[in-house]
């Protein structure tokens, strides 16, 4: 759904009188207002929208019943097309039938549904409440279907409306897309989604191209430079990319936790004002790949503008807004609205495509902003509105509105501008707070709403398929154009309206200052008329009000100066004018000391903190305001040592990229990870470096460093989320397969077992292959078979080969999901390293000896899922906690029973 703005009516816990005390803590949850109790009746909310006549008289009582019900639950597949049929199926072919034969309430339960617009029946939604779906026996397995495979990412819990815009951008593979306002992640996970459509299958032909060369039969047609649907293979890599952004520094990192899922080497996170996004500069050696004439600014392909709103349109998912509605709330969000669509259309590629999106119902915060946002951008010769009805057929809609009444704060309805400005000429009235004129329909006979064509924007309504109200317009860009300053979008007084006429006077230097000097010419200090019998001292007090005044607006664009300096000049510019591109491109940061962390603060654990000893080559280069230190971006040299010794073990085939590699700290060394990214994020990185972009994620992980126990073997294991991109490029002898049902399920529920002595003749058909491979990361395909014992589906893991054992480099969660997904078992796993270096303390053999002499490889598993190898020196200091622990143990009480049974007290070294 779009972003709710405006005010926020949710506040924080505050501390009560008992000092965090139990009792203060249950009156504080006593006196919450449960869903249930919100009462869903708003006066002037329904009264708007009745006025308003959004909907024919005959549906206004379907209209208003639909949203007070509860939403239905919604969710969809992600990743790959392949692989989320391949769990939609287990939806269809398991669990559906089971919940088809329940009773609840006198009534069979209807089963989830999948949505008849989307495709590939990739979205599906159920009518049944959650409260029933979760304390109900009969749907606890298909709660942990939904619980387990939503864990791992292969479900998202997405409402049903909010998918609608990724799919009317288009996107194409290859294409250049920005998500603006991106956090939480679910449309921008949708965006990713398609910026890899197809990679599978092109990946899967160069993979067979390699065997064909191998072999000696390499076949021509698969070459580099060859293209497919404009796109340029890249041996099977999507070369298209999405910069998801957000304004604020948590959210922004928020959606790297949820993007991060979809492990995609084409995505960056930025952390920008979306109506101030700077332009991003490339290089020029490509012109015709970035759109601009120049090629010196990146243009999109695809814009997505889903915008903060009051969010009216989620009332039967947030009950809240029942209670909280007012119309001041979408007054004060509009001008900003219009800003962020205005800069969008700006970083278009002329015939690319903006889709605006918010999840309200008013018409001020929807058709109005794209009637202003077009008239900003020149009018209909430069932006039209597309029509889409032919677009996903199956989605119910309503046309948008082409007029409509503008409600004040006071709840007065004003039919168009002109009855208020009559109203202030003939009663003196002050102006209604927060209303504008670019708020109502236009009045201007040469650019009138009919030729617009808003009715080619789309509503949607609660009542027409039990979805939440939502609002999209798609726009498409018929040629360059200059933001125009308007009255009718911000006050003459207002801080905003001063900036956008200074932006567009001519100056001839980059100074800041100058703009700042030029604010007494836009907005000269009042004149204070003197009343004849103030005092000295009222007459010096209304003086210095009158210079506050004036201070007060210089200040805070001194501010706003200062703190965009490096890009200030390219937030208004399309990337033509001779002096926004003298300004950015001579901008650079500013030292300043290096950031604290602040308590309590959000630590990103994929960054890499430098080193002390090369804490000085940062620079210190903390943005202002306060703004957190993100470490930078610095790629390997292709002949890095470490990166020669990763070709060399894992024998890389010579095609793969090897330019592409970088890491996350001051000084550029591989001290931990190595990650991998797209090349066009790369040139994207690589070019605004140190230019006051501020980049908050990028790239996968490729490599983690291992502590090994063996001389000669690699120390970089390739991580789980960069497997798909550098699996098709490792040679045989790090290759194991697989192809059996139970030998790939022993691998899930045994974690580390035996390969050493015997213990390889319990693995299967991959026993003696793994009995005789080096130690170290190796890549484990799944290959599907016709056996009825085999997959219907081909799948890639990483193994860990260490002294004594093997293991699936997989979080336990995601064993889990696999189990229950291939197996429809939801046993408990057995972690065999826990057999190592174990105390059992039993009454009758308190001290407790190794299985054997030799000295085995302790290994664990860290949070995400990644393997940890000890060294022989941690082996030896576990050793020496073991002599210790024998002593505490002769020492302990009886060990007491547990239902029936000896509580051992085990305790992992």
């Amino acid at each position: 759904m779009a972003k709710r703005g405006g005010r926020n009516l949710s506040r924080g816990r505050g501390r009560g009188t008992d000092g965090g005390q139990r009792g203060g803590r249950r009156d504080q949850r006593s006196q919450r207002a449960d869903y249930q109790e919100v009462r869903k009746s708003n006066e002037l909310f329904e009264k708007y929208y009745d006025a308003l006549d959004i909907v024919e008289k005959d549906e206004r009582h379907d209209f208003w019943c639909a949203l007070r019900r509860e939403l239905p639950n919604s969710f969809r597949f992600t990743g790959s097309k392949a692989h989320a049929l391949s769990v939609q199926k287990s939806l269809q072919d398991r669990y559906i039938p089971e919940i088809t034969a329940i009773e609840y309430d006198g009534a069979m339960v209807e089963p989830p549904t999948p949505v008849p617009w989307y495709p590939d029946k990739l979205a599906w939604q159920m009518t049944t409440p959650k409260n029933v779906i979760r304390r109900f026996p009969p749907f606890k397995s298909f709660q942990k279907f939904l619980v387990s495979e939503t864990t791992v990412g292969n479900i998202s819990r997405q409402e049903v409306v909010s998918m609608i815009p990724p799919l009317l951008l288009d996107v194409k593979p290859g294409m250049i897309v920005l998500d603006l306002c991106a956090a939480p992640g679910s449309k921008a996970a949708q965006l990713i989604e398609l910026v890899h459509a197809g990679e599978e299958v092109r990946m899967q032909e160069a993979r067979q191209e390699i065997a064909r060369e191998e072999l000696g039969t390499r076949n021509d047609r698969v070459d580099e430079e060859s293209t497919e649907d404009g796109q340029a293979v890249d041996y099977g890599r999507a070369t298209g990319l999405l910069i998801a952004n957000d304004s604020d520094w948590k959210r922004a990192h928020m959606l790297v936790h949820q993007m991060k899922r979809l492990n995609s080497p084409n995505l960056i996170v930025t952390n920008h004002d979306a109506a101030m996004y700077p332009s991003i500069k490339m290089p020029s050696n490509e012109p015709q790949r970035f759109g601009a004439k120049s090629a010196k600014y990146l243009k999109f392909d695809r814009i997505l503008a889903d915008v903060p709103c009051s969010g009216d349109g989620t009332c039967r998912k947030n009950p809240n807004v029942w209670r909280d509605w007012n119309p001041g709330n979408g007054l004060g969000l509009y001008p900003m609205q219009v800003r962020i669509l205005s800069r969008a259309l700006q970083l278009l590629k002329v015939g690319g495509r903006v889709v605006y999106s918010t999840c309200s119902m008013n018409p001020v915060e929807n058709e109005a902003v794209v009637a202003s946002a077009i008239e900003r951008c020149g009018g209909l010769k430069n932006v039209q509105i597309l029509d889409c009805n032919d677009a996903l057929p199956k989605l119910e809609r309503c046309p948008g509105l082409k007029t409509w009444k503008v409600m004040d704060k006071q709840g007065y309805l004003w039919q168009s501008w002109s009855d208020i400005e009559e109203q202030r000429v003939k009663q003196g009235q002050d102006m209604p707070s927060k209303v504008l004129e670019g708020m109502f329909p236009s009045s201007d006979s040469s650019n009138t709403n009919k030729d617009i064509h808003l009715e080619r924007c789309m509503r949607i309504y609660s009542h027409l398929q039990d979805t939440g109200g939502f609002f999209v317009a798609v726009l498409e860009k018929r040629s360059e154009i200059k933001l125009r300053a308007s009255e009718k979008l911000v006050p003459k007084s207002s801080i905003f309206a001063a900036v956008e006429e200074i932006e567009s006077k001519p100056f001839n230097s980059a100074d800041p200052v100058e703009h700042i000097e030029a604010l007494d010419e836009i907005l000269p200090p009042q004149k204070i008329e003197e009343v004849g019998n103030a005092s000295a001292t009222a007459r010096q007090n209304q003086e210095n009000m009158a210079q506050e005044s004036t201070s007060s607006l210089k200040r805070e664009l001194v501010e706003v100066a200062e703190a965009e300096k490096p890009t200030k000049r390219v937030k208004y510019d399309d990337g033509v004018n001779g002096n926004a591109l003298e300004v950015l491109e001579n901008a650079e940061m500013q030292p300043s000391p290096l950031p604290e962390a602040p308590e309590g603060q959000l630590v990103t654990k994929d960054v890499e903190s430098t080193p002390p000893n090369q804490i000085q080559l940062i620079d210190q280069q903390r943005p202002k305001n306060n703004q957190p230190y993100e470490e930078p971006f610095k790629y390997l040299d292709s002949a890095h040592e470490e990166l020669q010794s990763v070709y060399s073990f894992y024998n890389l085939h010579p095609r793969f990229p090897r330019d592409r590699f970088m890491v996350r700290n001051a000084a550029g060394n591989p001290a931990k990870t190595i990650y991998y990214t797209s090349e066009l994020a790369r040139n994207v990185l690589v070019e605004n470096e140190g230019k006051g972009i501020k980049f908050v994620h990028c790239g996968i992980k490729m490599f983690v460093k291992q502590d090994v126990q063996k001389v000669g073997v690699c120390k970089w294991r390739i991580q789980t989320e960069g497997l798909p991109i550098v699996e098709a490029w490792v040679g045989q002898e790090r290759i194991v397969r697989l192809w059996n049902r139970d030998t790939f399920r022993y691998l899930l529920v045994e974690m580390f077992p035996k390969v050493g002595g015997l213990g390889w003749q319990s693995l299967g058909e991959i026993g003696e292959r793994v009995r005789d491979i080096d130690m170290g990361c190796c890549v484990l395909r799944v290959d599907k078979t016709d056996d009825p014992n085999g997959f219907s589906e081909n799948m890639v893991l990483s193994l860990w080969r260490s002294l004594q054992s093997l293991n699936l480099m997989l979080p336990k969660e995601d064993r889990k999901a696999m189990l229950l997904r291939l197996y429809n078992d939801d046993s408990p796993l057995m972690d065999n390293s826990k057999d190592r270096f174990t105390i059992q303390t039993r009454a009758d053999s308190p001290e407790v000896v190794p299985e054997d002499n030799t000295m085995k490889d302790d290994i664990e598993v860290d949070v995400s899922g990644d393997v940890v190898v000890s060294t022989e020196q941690e082996v030896l200091q576990a050793n020496e906690e073991l002599a210790e622990a024998r002593k505490t143990v002769k020492e302990s009480r009886t060990v007491p029973e547990v239902n029936g049974e000896r509580d051992t007290g085990t305790k992992t070294v």
